[in-house]
């Protein structure tokens, strides 16, 4: 009886282990299968590249002054061992001198950025989004203090001026963010005045489109020479699906 019990807790114990075990590992399939919502440190604008570079190795959150980097852990977005922040606990702070990038000995934080002429202008590490909803500006209260502490001020972020036909007198001031040129320090989004941030920095991936080929800028040299050395394009508009038409492009 005693050996009958046993090998029947044992079973149970088994059965248990490997099914927590396969639901951990569904969790951090789902979690990492792309890489979800992780602000990377400056110089690690290319996702794949980077991945495949970092050694896990923590020097550029060592080297981090604001103790802004931290390594991801199983309860966090990104990959475990890798760096990142939450904008809204501790941004990036731009530090000059860019010592995270410095500090990375596989150049997985690409160095480009540490030539000269290059600084923090030329990092991407994500862009801000504006929330209209919860937003106050976009109520009618003064509020601008991402446009405030934006180290692009007036670049990054600008503030518009609109007309508020809801009291007739007074003017909202909104902030448009530009995002070819925010670089996503965050440090918006750790100034918001609401609960949560009705500005929120998110990787670029998440938030840029991509135009097809087929769409061409009249105004650009480029375009027009590529459609000058463009192979003539066999589909019929008249007579051929449209979509088939634009989708084949130029």
């Amino acid at each position: 009886m005693q050996r009958r019990a046993f090998l029947q807790t044992a079973l149970k114990g088994a059965l248990l282990c490997g099914s927590g075990g396969a639901f951990l590992a569904a969790m951090l399939k789902a979690k990492h299968g792309k890489d979800s919502y992780a602000l990377r440190p400056p110089g690690a604008e290319d996702g794949a590249r980077f991945l495949s570079l970092c050694i896990r190795c923590g020097l550029c959150v060592k080297d981090c002054p604001y103790n802004t980097l931290k390594l991801a852990t199983l309860l966090d977005y990104a990959r475990v061992g890798t760096p990142f922040f939450e904008a809204r606990k501790v941004p990036c702070y731009l530090c000059p001198d860019i010592p995270c990038i410095k500090a990375c000995p596989t150049d997985a934080l690409d160095k480009k950025h540490l030539e000269k002429n290059q600084g923090v202008d030329s990092l991407k590490m994500g862009v801000a989004v504006v929330d209209p909803i919860s937003c106050v500006a976009f109520w009618g209260i003064r509020c601008d203090v991402c446009y405030r502490v934006c180290p692009l001020i007036d670049r990054a972020i600008k503030l518009e001026t609109k007309h508020n036909e809801r009291t007739g007198k007074h003017a909202y001031m909104l902030p448009v963010v530009q995002n070819d040129v925010c670089v996503g320090c965050g440090l918006c989004e750790r100034a918001c005045i609401t609960k949560e941030p009705a500005i929120r920095v998110l990787p670029v991936a998440f938030v840029s489109g991509e135009v097809g080929n087929h769409y061409v800028k009249g105004w650009d040299a480029k375009d027009q020479e590529r459609v000058k050395n463009a192979k003539p394009n066999t589909l019929n508009p008249r007579t051929d699906n449209p979509l088939d038409y634009l989708n084949k492009g130029l």
